[in-house]
């Protein structure tokens, strides 16, 4: 596929500007680095930094069975948003279990507002449309295209967009939801991320984008902050042990297998998937998944095999150096016997079967 036949994002002429190298990721061509991932990545934790994820997917849901509809897509309870203004982490699960995409729900004054995953904007519109059908007092716009995404990320991040848009960002609780004006832009935003720090996803006009993604450099220039690619994204969550659809989830994987079974709740009444899942709460999985710390330099990348001994127990999901930890990590699907605390199994590398540890997920967590 060549770059004229990709989407970009309105900001792309930003990113070359910033000197930034484009690859195709989910048929988008986007950043994945500025300067280096090292740099990204250590800016984010110890710092600030600003990625561009107008890629992602965003869904509106309103009418007078929205909240019923939206309840019975999702794993989690939706009635744990008990005002406007809150947010919730969840998946759309199938009914034999497998995921469909995990999202952040956003409960508004008047809607709900579902962020999904790039790569599976069509699949899902395509889900909610489908099984909306059941409910006749629902409106659904699917606003990806009119919707641009900045995700200000760090121990900065919070200065840097009070400074733009009023203390009372600094009083949001995580997972809550607000609006300002930026640069003469309405904007909104939760108090939520992808990298394990602190610091805000902010949605944005498609066509006003550029102006509020130069007004958060041009602040955070006071604080070090660095534009931040996809490379560092996948650095940074990885560390902080979140999901990535593709690698610890898809079709083949429940969110309990994920070992997200806090965001599952199987009590609150009807919902897709919920058989299956509660089946599994209460008799166990056949395979877990568990984070490994690597010994010595060698990275440990997805597909890579999973030993205990000489035998093939699973398969790494995502893999990388732990930029920030200083030492190799990676994810991997085992069975549950070979997943406690401690375990020393062995990872495929090349020629060589490179020990690793089960360590406690996430690898990191910040103060």
């Amino acid at each position: 596929m060549t770059t004229a036949q990709l989407k970009e994002t309105p900001l792309a002429d930003e990113h070359r500007k910033l000197g930034a190298r484009m690859v195709d990721f989910a048929g988008w061509n986007m950043p994945v680095q500025y300067k280096s991932i090292v740099t990204e990545h250590q800016a984010v934790r110890t710092k600030v930094g600003l990625f561009d994820v107008s890629h992602m997917g965003e869904f509106i849901i309103e009418g007078a069975q929205a909240h019923d509809l939206v309840q019975y897509l999702i794993a989690n309870d939706l009635n744990r948003l008990s005002s406007p203004n809150m947010a919730l982490y969840t998946q759309f699960v199938m009914p034999q279990g497998g995921t469909v995409d995990d999202l952040i729900v956003y409960r508004r004054a008047n809607d709900f507002l579902l962020v999904v995953n790039a790569s599976n904007i069509d699949k899902d519109w395509k889900w909610v449309n489908d099984h909306a059908r059941k409910f006749e007092k629902v409106s659904l716009k699917n606003v990806s295209d009119q919707t641009g995404l900045l995700a200000l990320q760090g121990p900065k991040a919070v200065e840097t967009l009070a400074a733009l848009a009023g203390d009372t960002v600094k009083g949001m609780a995580s997972f809550t939801y607000g609006e300002a004006t930026v640069s003469g832009v309405k904007v909104s935003f939760g108090r939520t991320g992808y990298t394990g720090e602190d610091g805000f996803e902010i949605f944005v006009p498609a066509d006003r984008g550029v102006a509020v993604w130069n007004a958060i450099m041009k602040e955070g220039s006071r604080h070090g902050i660095e534009p931040c690619g996809l490379g560092a994204r996948d650095t940074l969550r990885l560390e902080a042990g979140l999901p990535l659809y593709g690698h610890e989830l898809d079709d083949q994987t429940s969110p309990i297998e994920a070992g997200l079974a806090w965001s599952v709740k199987t009590e609150k009444g009807d919902f897709l998937g919920r058989d299956v899942l509660k089946k599994q709460v209460a008799d166990g999985v056949s395979k877990t998944m568990v984070c490994l710390k690597a010994e010595g330099k060698a990275l440990p990348r997805q597909g890579y095999p999973v030993y205990a001994g000489d035998k093939q127990i699973g398969t790494v999901t995502s893999g990388s150096q732990g930029i920030f930890l200083g030492f190799p990590i990676a994810c991997a699907y085992v069975p549950p016997e070979h997943a406690k605390l401690g375990t020393k199994l062995a990872v495929g590398i090349r020629e060589s079967k490179v020990p690793v540890e089960v360590i406690k997920r996430p690898f990191y967590k910040r103060k």
